[in-house]
């Protein structure tokens, strides 16, 4: 299934890990002092959807409170702002949609060398990552294991079952995101 397919039939718990996912893979490294891991209250949202109200308010008090600027960290506080308060809320998918294309969005801004023009993020979403950059394709790849693996263990959901590994997934690529742009970064210094 392509990643707009997995997406369509996610359900609410996919939608919502999925989506917190994406946003943590994005999260810029943290400076010194702050919360290594700002989103990790969120997890526990996903796998009780009566804790995520609470949850999504705290992530999001934080996060405005440390106000960083750097890379796509206002994005995901506008995102975090504009998540459901109600993961049963016909916008959930919505969300989930647009966390995917921000975190593709950013993947394609650190590739060495990133495809010509909008159609790549399009494409790889409808198609599958062959001839995109490998942070893209990494990215796409990504977002279908982690969509996979929660359909797989939808039937778990009240435990959580899943969720470890959907985390230790983000957290593997976050790493690998963080290493590609501090080699940029280090290229145009």
């Amino acid at each position: 299934m392509s990643l707009l397919e997995l997406i369509a039939a996610a359900d609410e718990r996919g939608l919502a890990a999925s989506a917190v996912a994406c946003l943590d893979r994005c999260l810029p490294q943290p400076a010194d002092g702050s919360d290594p891991e700002p989103l990790r209250p969120l997890w526990a949202g996903c796998a009780d959807g009566s804790v995520w109200p609470e949850r999504l308010a705290e992530v999001c008090a934080a996060l405005d409170a440390a106000a960083d600027t750097e890379g796509a960290a206002p994005q995901i506080r506008k995102l975090l702002g504009d998540a459901p308060v109600d993961l049963a809320a016909p916008e959930l998918r919505e969300w989930a949609d647009t966390c995917s294309l921000l975190a593709l969005e950013v993947h394609l801004g650190q590739d060495a060398t990133p495809p010509a023009g909008d159609e790549a993020v399009r494409r790889c979403r409808e198609a599958g990552p062959e001839g995109a950059g490998p942070l893209l394709a990494g990215e796409v790849r990504r977002q279908i294991q982690i969509l996979e693996m929660l359909a797989e263990t939808a039937d778990a959901a009240r435990a959580g079952a899943g969720l470890r590994q959907v985390l230790d997934v983000s957290t593997e690529g976050q790493r690998i995101l963080r290493a590609a742009a501090s080699r940029r970064a280090r290229g145009r210094g």
